[in-house]
Parts: C-alpha cells; sequence; structure tokens
C-alpha cells in the first residue's frame, strides 16, 4: 500500500511517499513562502523523483490539525481536491499525533506542542514505550499556566516538541527538571511521521472520503472570535 502524505499545519511544510510502513520518498521544506506555492510543486517533484504516478497512490494521508488556520485549510484543501479527482480514501491525521512518531527509539513523555497565541497551546500528551505510541488525552488548547501546572506531576522523561516548545520552554523555566526541548532534527512535524501513524489507521479501517475529510481547529479562527466578541456569543 502506497501513500502520499502533507504536511502543512505550520510554517514548516513537508511531503511523503511510503509504502507498507516504508519510507520511500521525503521532502521538507521551511521557508518564509506561503504553502500555497510550494505544497503542489513539492507533491509533483515527490511524484516524478519516485517515478509514481498518482494513481499508484492507494491512501492521501494529512495532519488536518490543530495548527494554523491558513496552514491546515491548505493541506486539507489540496489533499480533498487530489483525492476526489482520482477517487483515492484520505486519512485525517492529528499533528500532534503525528509530533509523537518522530520518538518511537525513545522511552518518554512526548508533550506536543504547537503556539495557539493568546499565551496557549495546542497540546496533547503522549508515552513512547518500546516503540508503541499511547495517546494520555486528547487534542486540546490550553494555557501555559495549566499545562505547567499538569507537567509538574508528570514522572519520568518529558520531551517537548513542535513549534511551541521555545514559548513552552520559556514560561516553564526551570521549575520541570525532568523535561527538555526536542533536537532540531525532531522538533517538527513531518510527513513521514504522518505517514506512520496513517498506515496504523488504515489497517484499522480509518479513512474517510475526500467529501468527508474536513480540517480540525479546535478553536474558532480568530476572525469569528473577533466577530463573536462584537455579538457577545462565542470566543473560543
Amino acid at each position: 500500500m502506497k501513500i502520499l502524505s502533507v504536511d502543512t499545519s505550520a510554517t514548516a511544510a513537508s511531503v511523503a511517499l511510503s509504502e507498507e510502513g516504508k519510507l520511500i520518498g521525503e521532502t521538507f521544506i521551511n521557508t518564509s513562502l506561503t504553502h500555497s506555492q510550494t505544497l503542489i510543486p513539492m507533491v509533483e517533484q515527490l511524484l516524478s523523483n519516485t517515478k509514481t504516478q498518482i494513481a499508484d497512490i492507494d491512501a492521501i494521508a494529512v495532519n488536518a490539525g490543530p495548527g494554523s488556520f491558513t496552514g491546515v485549510r491548505i493541506g486539507v484543501a489540496a489533499v480533498k481536491g487530489l483525492a476526489f479527482a482520482n477517487n483515492i480514501p484520505c486519512v485525517s491525521v492529528s499533528t500532534l499525533e503525528s509530533m509523537a512518531y518522530n520518538f518511537l527509539s525513545t522511552d518518554c513523555i512526548v508533550c506536543a506542542v504547537m503556539d495557539a497565541r493568546c499565551s496557549q497551546v495546542y497540546n496533547a500528551l503522549f508515552e513512547i514505550k518500546s516503540g508503541v505510541v499511547t495517546r494520555l488525552c486528547d487534542d486540546r488548547a490550553l494555557s501555559l499556566d495549566d499545562l505547567k501546572s499538569e507537567l509538574l506531576s508528570v514522572d519520568g522523561r518529558i520531551i517537548i516538541a513542535g513549534d511551541g516548545t521555545d514559548i513552552t520552554f520559556k514560561h516553564i523555566g526551570d521549575e520541570i527538571q525532568n523535561a527538555e526541548p526536542a533536537p532540531v532534527n525532531l522538533k517538527y512535524q513531518r510527513a513521514s511521521s504522518t505517514a506512520l501513524v496513517a498506515f496504523e489507521m488504515i489497517n484499522n479501517g480509518q479513512t474517510v472520503s475526500a467529501q468527508e475529510l474536513m480540517p480540525v481547529y479546535l478553536r474558532l479562527p480568530q476572525a469569528q472570535r473577533e466577530l463573536n466578541k462584537k455579538l457577545g456569543g462565542r470566543t473560543k
């Protein structure tokens, strides 16, 4: 089974091609260019370099959120288009869960964090033991204060990963001695890790159609929050 995987959920973007859990190729960039400029050329180049036709793809996986509203929307829209045009099933992967799969060789607690602005992060915790990932909580948006309080009660080695690593470490200071930042080569979500999650999900029958694939934001977009604030409605 060949899986095309896509991540555009934050500043970095990546695409990967895998087969039966084996990585065939991956492209990763972290530039100021918008994903709408880079994503499709990256996919085309990857398929060309691996001598793969879109008809050879059995499933397309995407980090559907949480993350940047614009980034998530671009990735999901691109995957919906590719999948719909070619009648390919989709896999909706949690961006936070895909980060945990960067650390399969390390027994630890992965604290995946993405900057959600306003002193908040998108977060989930995962335990890695003997190469097996166990989710410890749902994906959520919470304050840095609440995350700090929770991490104080976590025993064992904690690795903090994601684009929210720096702001998280600045906030917790020296109070959590068992926490450490991820090394730079494992810090960000990558499409190759998205593929690992997707491979397990496909084996468990967890695919969706292109029509069913939707972004997972966790919070309302800022423009909607501002409008709701004026109208006295929901702001989170």
